[in-house]
Formats: C-alpha cells, sequence, structure tokens
C-alpha cells in the first residue's frame, strides 16, 4: 500500500469509540515546542503554572494542579479528601467506581461504597442518606468522608446532573459534614447542556477534576481544582504516585490551547451527536437512548443479527463501535468526527441492518 493509499485509508475512518481518540491540533504542536520551562516539581515550570491558574480561574476555586491522568487526578483528590479507614460514596455506574483500578482502595484505605445510579445518572438522596451509619459512634461502621458525582454520567447515557439535583447533593453533604468530589471528566460538556458557566457546575463541589485529553483534544492530562490548602494535599499525592513531572509546561502548552480554543467547539460534537442519533432511530432494529452531550448510546436489537455482528460488520467497513456496560453501544461524537462521517456511519449502518444484507450475513 502507498503512503497515499495509507492517507486514504486512514481518512475514512470513523472513530467512534471515544473522544479519546482526539489528536492535538496543529496550534497545539506548534505551542508544545515553544513553551517555556521549568521544573514543575519545583513549582518552576511557568506554562504549567500558567495553565493551573487558568483552570482555577474558569471553575472558580482557588488553585489548580495539573495530573497526568484523570485517573490520578480522581485518586489524588479521595486520598486528600479521605482518612484511611473512612468510605468514599460513588454511582454504581461511576467511572470511579467502575474503571478506576480500586485505586482509592489499594493506595489509600479507602472504602468506595457504590449507590445506585438512576437510568438519568441521578443516585437518589435517600439511597445516599442510607450509606451513612444511623449511629456514627458506634466504632462498628466505617465512616463516610467523601461523596462523589460524575457530571455528565458517562455510563449512564452521557447525561447530564441538573443543577438542581447537585444543589440537594450539596446540602446533603454539608448537613452530613462531607465533601462533595465531581468527576467532571467531561464538565464543559456539561456547561454547554445546561447553557451555564462551567464555574456554576464547580460551585457545587469541593473539588472538581476535568480531562484536558477528551473532547478538548489535547494529548495528555487532566486538572484538579479546589481549594489552595486541598490543593497542596493534592500536589503531595501527585508526588507519591509518581505523576510529579519536570518540565511539564510541554504537555500543559497543549492544554493551555485546549481551555482556550477547544470548549468553544464543543457545541458542533453535540450537534453531530443529534445528527446521528436521529440517524439512528430511524434504521430497523436500532434502540437509541436519549442524548444530551456528545455520547450516543444505542442497542441493535434484532432476530437476525446479533449486536456483536454488528459492530464487526462495522469495523469491517471503516466505522469503529464498541460496547460499554450492559450490551450497550457508545457512539463518541469528537473534533475528528464530520458531519460527513456521521453520514458515512450511517449509511453503512443502514446497509449492515438492510434485510437483505441481515439475511446474507447469517450462515
Amino acid at each position: 500500500m502507498t503512503s497515499t493509499e495509507r492517507a486514504s485509508s486512514a481518512a475514512a475512518v470513523v472513530e467512534l469509540r471515544s473522544d479519546t481518540f482526539t489528536l492535538p491540533t496543529a496550534r497545539m504542536l506548534e505551542e508544545m515546542t515553544r513553551a517555556p520551562l521549568g521544573d514543575d516539581v519545583y513549582g518552576e515550570d511557568p506554562t504549567a503554572r500558567e495553565l493551573e491558574e487558568l483552570a482555577a480561574s474558569l471553575l472558580g476555586k482557588e488553585d489548580a494542579c495539573f495530573m497526568p491522568s484523570g485517573t490520578m487526578g480522581n485518586l489524588a483528590a479521595i486520598l486528600a479528601h479521605c482518612p484511611r479507614g473512612t468510605k468514599a460514596l460513588a454511582g454504581a455506574e461511576s467511572d470511579i467506581y467502575v474503571y478506576e483500578a480500586g485505586g482509592a482502595s489499594y493506595c489509600g484505605g479507602v472504602i468506595v461504597e457504590p449507590v445506585a445510579n438512576a437510568a438519568d445518572g441521578t443516585m437518589a438522596l435517600a439511597d445516599i442518606e442510607a450509606a451513612f451509619p444511623e449511629d456514627p459512634e458506634d466504632p462498628q461502621f466505617a465512616l463516610p468522608a467523601l461523596l462523589c458525582v460524575e457530571n455528565p454520567q458517562n455510563r449512564c447515557g452521557g447525561r447530564v446532573l441538573p443543577l438542581e439535583y447537585l444543589a440537594g447533593v450539596q446540602a446533603l453533604a454539608r448537613a452530613r459534614k462531607v465533601a462533595v468530589h465531581l468527576d467532571g471528566a467531561r464538565i464543559f460538556n456539561a456547561a454547554l447542556a445546561l447553557d451555564v458557566p462551567v464555574r456554576v457546575i464547580a460551585g457545587y463541589a469541593d473539588s472538581v477534576q476535568f480531562c484536558l485529553s477528551k473532547g478538548l483534544s489535547a494529548p495528555v492530562g487532566s486538572m484538579v481544582v479546589g481549594s489552595a490548602d486541598f490543593i497542596r494535599s493534592v500536589r503531595r499525592i501527585r508526588k507519591m504516585l509518581g505523576g510529579g513531572m519536570r518540565q511539564a509546561g510541554v504537555l500543559a502548552a497543549a492544554g493551555l490551547v485546549a481551555l482556550r480554543e477547544m470548549t468553544a467547539r464543543l457545541g458542533d460534537d453535540h450537534r453531530t451527536a443529534r445528527r446521528l442519533a436521529e440517524g439512528l432511530a430511524a434504521l430497523p432494529g436500532v434502540v437509541v437512548e436519549p442524548v444530551e452531550t456528545n455520547m450516543v448510546f444505542f442497542r441493535v436489537d434484532t432476530p437476525h443479527l446479533t449486536q456483536a455482528e454488528f459492530i464487526e460488520r462495522s469495523w469491517n467497513e471503516g466505522v469503529r463501535l464498541a460496547e460499554l456496560g450492559r450490551g450497550r453501544i457508545r457512539a463518541a461524537t469528537h473534533a475528528g468526527v464530520s458531519e460527513a462521517g456521521v453520514d458515512r456511519a450511517l449509511s453503512v449502518f443502514r446497509d449492515i441492518l438492510a434485510p437483505a444484507a441481515v439475511l446474507s450475513s447469517r450462515p
């Protein structure tokens, strides 16, 4: 295959598995080559510090810490909030509980206790209350020290938690004297869906983690924001976890572009997601969940074609999909998926699900 053919083949792929497949923009790559640098472990990398100050300002917090990943960001936040032997409450469908490798337990002796998520991503306040022991003085019970919420809620269809709900969670936490940590990996998508500044959502939490390398297209990194004292603890924990980076400004430079330029284009991703959802809903045997952000969850329900076969045949035609829990397919739109890419994916899906195509695929 020639280089031209390889480029054409790559361009033909529609990557819908995740918005983590975004690539850094030309502007990011340019800024990475000329960023002023220092040693960030010493607190002397000016570009990393500029990114932290910008993140804190945007979310209305006192300070921020640049982290290598969202998993490390959430872990450092949990360990900063929770003494050993306490509990962090999190949704049973949350990324913290499902996908982050039990790090809070392994590294910090913190129990992550799951609370059931409703289909819209919320946890019933009564269920959260039930996770607190009736008698906090009874030494038999581990005490909650932290309440974790996720917004948007990935495994619940990318659903966005309403501000009224976040206010109720915050009030409950204050009454129980525990902190609130927001896993806001895609918080800028949530702010867009709610039509509010991102600091409004962040205002309902004591700390927030958000990702630079999903829809914002930076190659690496997440931010943790919170009070100055809290971030001092997070920095120490980051070092303990192996996340202290030296000339971190090479990566932080891309994060600055992400926050200054890429948040404004997330509306394009929401529009392409709606376009995809509307097209899917018109296809036979496809059940589409409500769409609020850049994520489209759907099932293929036909007696003639399994979901695994549908995914495999889509891959064979250059449309990349994957299941994400409970037999559902997630398609995530992002800067690498244009309207033309969505239309191509829908054309592939239409051909796969056409009765003649389905029957010819059977042995």
